[in-house]
């Protein structure tokens, strides 16, 4: 931060040149030089690049009010409070006002009478850019007191002054953002009548105190965010104050599978300092990712509410946590994610979704389990060969398809079993997986697994692959899994079968068959 000004006072304000602008005025001016010096406006903002950012900057190089319309974790909150960024970093204000008056331009009663007593004596003060941003969660207690202001009697009887003198106003939240940008998050959730309140200060930048006539105008970059979902569920916006929200702009989640692993990755707390090192396959942040694009598909999910970005980063820190807690538990200094370490994704997954009537039926960790699973089968054929094509020229004749897996599910097919308990030490989970016949080469031909552990993880991804493709069966219990033959599990009550020429199951029967 550079140090604020020297110039102390009106007179030396003037004589150093400068002039007031509004500002908007002041943060489309400050874009185009960030434009045109090449700058990121919104850095960490991903994914927005063709499509969210240039309608705000379009926005604000119009001077407009706008609202950032979307579901909830898209980011319309962090890119509000990087306005900020936008304004010049200090601004003089006279000293001692309420809203920040600027010496050139006041507009409150006080800053006008020390000017007039004081003249190019009157004091100034420099304000930040960082207090320059006002931000309101709208609920439904929210009153026009809390937001513009309203008459406070105590002040006016104790310096006995009349209700229609400025004086006796206790200001409000927006009123004390005066020249600078304010914010109103889930506008919906506002009362109608609140809303209206607002209209003068988008339309004629100005407040009204109740019925008096006192008249501030105030100078306010208005900003909004709403969830499509609130317009029927909680409330509406007016239409006369939408009407007078110059730009409304529409949110989205990630599109590409990339871009959302990227995002979680900045999020997520990843580097821990318990001193334990866990390293995180980058097939497991794929996986992490896919979780949500699968929810945000489900007929079980309730895609009017949204699948907030937040999961993502909840579940990659509960993986995470999963591995770094059998590490502290075996006194090892470093792990790797493993499959089985998923079971641990699900509690990020059951508070982040809303299920409609189907899901509920279903019950949430079973939604849960079978969204992981789905992303598991989704994701790791893109490693692997994909095992529901069961022959494709070449395929078959190369080890492609479920060819590849002919050798695995053979060694299944001849009663062996593997059981993984969650907590295993290393040595003895990369043993379990070792005895199965061809595993470990099918991994090293179509991976390029950079230590043991990963490796491992590798191929306890295959069989959990083949698992949700109903190629192998699985037994979960509370302190881990044991992966079997699909005849086998069947014999012992621990699936169902289903004939080899119908893999692809429907959504009802992948979620009842999933753990």
């Amino acid at each position: 931060m550079a140090d604020a000004p020297q110039i102390s006072t009106l007179g030396d304000l003037r004589a150093s040149g400068y002039r007031p602008r509004s500002v908007k005025d002041e943060v489309r001016a400050n874009l185009i030089g960030r434009l045109q010096a090449g700058d990121d406006v919104f850095p960490g903002i991903l994914g927005f690049d063709r499509t969210v950012v240039p309608q705000v900057q379009n926005a604000l190089l119009g001077r407009h009010d706008f609202i950032l319309l979307g579901l909830r974790g898209q980011a319309k909150s962090r890119i509000v409070r990087m306005l900020p960024s936008l304004l010049d970093e200090w601004v003089p204000e006279v000293e001692g006002t309420e809203i920040h008056d600027d010496p050139l331009d006041p507009v409150s009663k006080y800053a006008r009478d020390l000017i007039a007593e004081r003249g190019d004596d009157a004091p100034v003060s420099w304000l930040h850019r960082s207090a320059r941003y006002g931000e309101k969660l709208a609920t439904p207690d929210t009153s026009i007191a809390d937001l513009i202001g309203d008459i406070d009697p105590i002040k006016a009887a104790t310096r006995k002054l009349t209700y229609a003198d400025e004086e006796v106003i206790h200001f409000g939240i927006i009123p004390r953002t005066h020249r600078g940008i304010f914010a109103i998050n889930e506008l919906p959730d506002l009362q109608p009548r609140i809303q209206v309140g607002l209209l003068n200060i988008m339309e004629e930048q100005d407040i009204q105190i109740r019925g008096f006539n006192v008249r501030i105008p105030i100078d306010v970059l208005m900003v909004f965010t709403a969830n499509p979902e609130d317009y029927t569920n909680r409330g509406s916006i007016i239409t006369p104050l939408k009407d007078r929200i110059d730009s409304q702009i529409l949110t989205h989640y990630p599109r590409e599978l990339g871009i959302g692993v990227e995002i979680t990755r900045q999020e997520a707390w990843a580097e821990r300092d318990g001193g334990v090192k866990v390293a995180v396959p980058h097939v497991f942040r794929e996986i992490v990712e896919q979780v949500a694009f699968e929810a945000r598909a489900s007929e079980y999910v309730d895609q009017k509410s949204g699948v907030s970005a937040r999961l993502t980063r909840a579940a990659l820190e509960d993986l995470i946590s999963a591995a770094e807690r059998r590490a502290l538990v075996h006194g090892e200094a470093e792990t790797t994610v493993r499959a089985s370490d998923l079971e641990a994704v699900e509690p990020a997954v059951t508070g982040k979704v809303e299920l409609v009537y189907e899901g509920e039926q279903e019950g949430a960790q079973g939604v849960a389990r079978a969204l992981v699973g789905k992303a598991v089968a989704a994701i790791v054929k893109t490693y692997l060969p994909d095992p529901t094509e069961k022959a494709s020229g070449a395929g078959s004749g190369s080890g492609g398809g479920r060819a590849a897996y002919r050798e695995v599910l053979g060694w299944f097919s001849r009663g062996n079993t593997v059981d993984l308990d969650t907590d295993l030490a290393f040595p003895a989970y990369a043993q379990q997986l070792d005895r199965v016949d061809g595993l470990g080469a099918l991994v090293d031909a179509h991976t390029t697994p950079t230590t043991p552990a990963e490796k491992a993880s590798m191929m306890e991804l295959a069989l959990e692959m083949l698992h949700q493709h109903s190629l192998l069966g699985k037994d979960v219990a509370d302190d881990g899994a044991s992966y079997a033959d699909m005849m086998g599990s069947v014999l012992s009550g621990l699936g169902s079968f289903r004939p080899d020429d119908d893999d692809d199951l429907d959504d009802e029967d992948e979620y009842r068959r999933f753990g």
